[in-house]
């Protein structure tokens, strides 16, 4: 059966949640895609998200040269929600971290788990 990305499902804004996920299981990054990026991100393997702030395409490292590669693209049970399985060059946050969720709460503080790569 062919893929079609007008069965997912879309906030009101015509957006979806993409989560992107390492070849090794690391959770990298959130950021939000929208009927055309995910068509794009199929097509070109690059992968490509929807800024909210800028109201425009943002293929991932077009500017910081920390791309994305697509390796796999998942579609959760509710098909309200994406995964996407990448080849990550370089730090994935804008922090120049490698994953951007570096921050935990353990015993009611906040620990930075990582520093910057770069």
């Amino acid at each position: 059966m062919a893929f079609d990305a007008s069965t997912l499902k879309y906030t009101a804004d015509g957006l979806i949640p993409a989560i992107a996920q390492s070849e090794d299981g690391e959770v990298l990054m959130m950021a939000w895609m929208n009927r055309a990026a995910v068509e794009m991100t199929l097509e070109t393997g690059r992968v490509t998200y929807w800024s909210r702030s800028r109201q425009a395409f943002w293929i991932k490292g077009e500017t910081s040269g920390h791309t994305q590669r697509l390796i796999d693209f998942r579609v959760d049970c509710d098909r309200d929600c994406l995964l996407v399985v990448v080849e990550q060059e370089g730090p994935a946050c804008h922090t120049n971290r490698r994953s951007c969720f570096y921050t935990a709460v353990r015993d009611g503080a906040e620990v930075e788990l990582s520093k910057p790569m770069v």
